[in-house]
């Protein structure tokens, strides 16, 4: 076995990927049993609510289907549970329409607003001092954004007495593609372990609408560059991510350039370092 493909089955098993899920059973048996995985871990918590940032992307547009899904049988069985869907802004968001469609299908039990601007303008003043390029300033204050909204969901979480829920999956997880405490923290990651395409596949069998599952990704933190892609950030195609992931040809290129940052951004997929 070659380097990069032993290194990609490597990656593959810490990052929980199942690569058989291929079939229209196989996407209805992984939804019935994510949709298990949120109800036993909001159970077995004791909590009564679940809290997810909703951007109109197809992670979010998918997680918070499944979270939805999961209180409505909760209640069904006699337990109270309720799914806050948040919308968190910075201002005005450009693709806010995509937002308010993606409510329209998860049809969460309540919706929360938070505009996070001010408290993260708030913070980059108090470091308006530092030595930094315009690049520099631009990507530090996207991580605060990332935070500032972590911070809203679990303040909310706390009042419902609730967890919060994450939407990293194995796509972003092998790149690192998450802010560290940002939207890399929560209670409990519904996707875990799935690609890029399998997110996509959940979204459509659920029912979501074709222009969220189709749609370019992006994180939209960098105002230098308003709407990035979150491909042209990683320097390869979530095509070929989900391949090494589930063990298909690669480019070499596109293979050397994904372990070396899965190898780079490890730190970020830990827990805090102790002697």
């Amino acid at each position: 076995m070659n380097t990069a493909a032993s290194r990609g089955a490597e990656i593959r098993s810490a990052l929980q990927v199942n690569p058989d899920l291929k079939t229209t059973a196989d996407i209805q048996q992984e939804i019935e049993r994510r949709i298990g995985f949120i109800k036993d871990t909001l159970r077995g918590s004791g909590t009564r609510a679940l809290v997810l940032g909703i951007s109109g992307g197809v992670d979010s547009t998918t997680c918070g289907r499944l979270c939805q899904m999961a209180v409505e049988s909760l209640r069904q069985e006699g337990y109270e549970a309720t799914f806050y869907a948040m919308r968190l802004p910075y201002g005005v968001q450009a693709d806010e329409a995509d937002a308010q469609l993606a409510l329209e299908f998860i049809k969460p039990d309540q919706m929360r607003t938070a505009d996070i601007k001010g408290a993260v303008d708030a913070m980059m003043a108090c470091f308006a001092g530092e030595p930094a390029e315009a690049a520099k300033q631009d990507f530090v204050k996207g991580n605060v954004k990332a935070r500032a909204r972590m911070v809203a969901q679990y303040t909310l979480a706390n009042f419902m007495n609730g967890l919060v829920v994450g939407t990293d999956h194995a796509a972003e997880a092998v790149m690192g593609f998450f802010t560290k405490f940002g939207d890399g923290a929560c209670d409990l990651a519904p996707l875990t372990g799935l690609t890029k395409g399998q997110v996509r596949s959940i979204a459509a069998e659920l029912g979501a609408p074709a222009t969220l599952v189709k749609k370019v990704p992006t994180a939209d933190l960098e105002e230098l560059k308003p709407g990035r892609p979150d491909e042209d950030a990683h320097g390869v195609t979530y095509e070929q991510i989900d391949a090494l992931l589930l063990g298909e040809t690669v480019h070499e290129e596109a293979a050397r350039k994904i372990i070396e940052r899965y190898d780079a951004t490890e730190h970020k997929r830990q827990v805090p370092l102790a002697p």
